[in-house]
């Protein structure tokens, strides 16, 4: 059931037709603190840029503008015309990350598509993550975190604030707001598992033979599941696809990216190796980037609406990414030479020999995923 929300922030009316219900009761008071400051478009500099602006709920809480998706698929940030890198990852079903780790065969856990929120502060990789944007000029340019506190104070929020951070000092307050928009993250209002598949999984609804076939290839012979762990779709895990660069990307002709056009993403590789690591512990992860959850991969307002897929959203469509994983190594499929070269997957993916109706029937389970199903 879809449900029109208009609520006023600080002043700023923000309206917008959510898929999944909201309702403020049901929320604790840290998680509908977390709530309004995910919506604020005040807690950015110049105002108007708020979480949900690129994490809409409509779409899976990702990116909600399609023009942009259909391009080059990363958002601009408050300050007209600077852009980050990155497309962003849904900001759904992540609460389950663990901090990151290296468990003696692969890393584990952090948030960004880099892992670079690793949770090594705050002990919550999701909260530090949320604690970034703030900051990030690339994104909602506060000059620092009593800037954000000092919106926060002068907001029509701020008696919760208090009521909910409570202690003095910079620190104390800031890491109360990663904590509070984690909160709301992990909240039944954000992460609803009211999928086709969650009522499946109770007994409450069939697959048509399709979706159930799907299914088993997801599990089998397309071996999806190898990363996309259910039910939660992702493990959390860090892998390099060989997936192309997005030419159009607006990040090459950012005058603070010093490569120009020849620049390309190292992922978890580059935050490892800017973080001090030897590169016996950055090189097998060049390239590599967080395995997204599948949940809500195909929620879209209407049935044509372009989402973008990857990390740099070169891909416009589920039917795309599926075939890619295909046939990326099949002779004469016509791909574009990966992006990063090395630590390229090829044991899960690449010559998977699946045929056109399979690769249908693994789209028409991944539309299983999507919340707001009606039994």
């Amino acid at each position: 059931m879809t449900k029109k929300i208009v609520a006023t922030f600080s002043g700023v009316l923000l309206v917008g037709v959510f898929l999944i219900a909201f309702a403020q009761d049901e929320l604790t008071p840290q998680e509908q603190l977390g709530k309004f400051l995910f919506l604020d478009t005040n807690l950015s500099t110049p105002i108007g840029q708020s979480c949900a602006v690129c994490h809409g709920p409509a779409v899976g809480w990702t990116g909600p503008d399609e023009p942009i998706n259909a391009a080059g698929a990363v958002y601009e940030g408050a300050v007209a015309g600077r852009f980050g890198n990155r497309k962003p990852p849904a900001s759904a079903y992540a609460g389950d990350s663990p901090i990151l780790h290296y468990d003696g065969t692969k890393w584990v856990g952090g948030m960004f598509w880099d892992g670079r929120a690793t949770g090594w502060t705050l002990g919550d990789p999701l909260a530090e993550q949320a604690q970034g944007p703030f900051l990030n000029p690339a994104e909602q340019n506060n000059a620092d975190a009593q800037a954000v506190i000092d919106k926060v104070l002068a907001s029509s929020y701020a008696g919760l604030f208090s009521e909910v951070c409570g202690g003095d000092g910079i620190a104390v307050q800031y890491e109360c707001i990663g904590r509070a928009i984690a909160a709301y993250e992990r909240s039944a209002e954000v992460n609803p598992f009211t999928s086709k598949y969650d009522y499946w999984l109770k007994g409450q609804a069939r697959f048509t033979g399709q979706e159930q076939w799907g299914l088993s290839l997801f599990r089998g012979k397309g071996k999806c599941a190898a990363c996309h762990a259910e039910p939660l779709f992702t493990d959390f895990t860090y892998d390099n696809l060989g997936m192309p660069k997005n030419p159009m990307n607006p990040f090459y002709d950012m005058p603070y990216n010093p490569d120009g056009e020849s620049w390309v993403d190292p992922g978890l590789g580059g935050f490892l190796k800017s973080a001090g690591y030897p590169e016996d512990f950055w090189g097998p992860e060049w390239g590599k980037f967080k395995v997204p959850t599948l949940r809500n991969v195909d929620l879209r307002p209407t049935k044509k609406f372009v989402k973008a897929y990857g990390h740099n959203g070169y891909f416009k469509s589920l039917a795309e990414v599926i075939h890619f994983y295909n046939t990326r190594d099949v002779p004469g499929a016509g791909w574009p030479v990966p992006e990063v070269a090395a630590n390229i997957n090829t044991t899960e993916m690449g010559n998977l020999g699946l045929t056109k109706g399979e690769e249908l029937a693994i789209e028409a389970f991944l539309k299983t995923l999507s919340d707001g199903w009606t039994p």
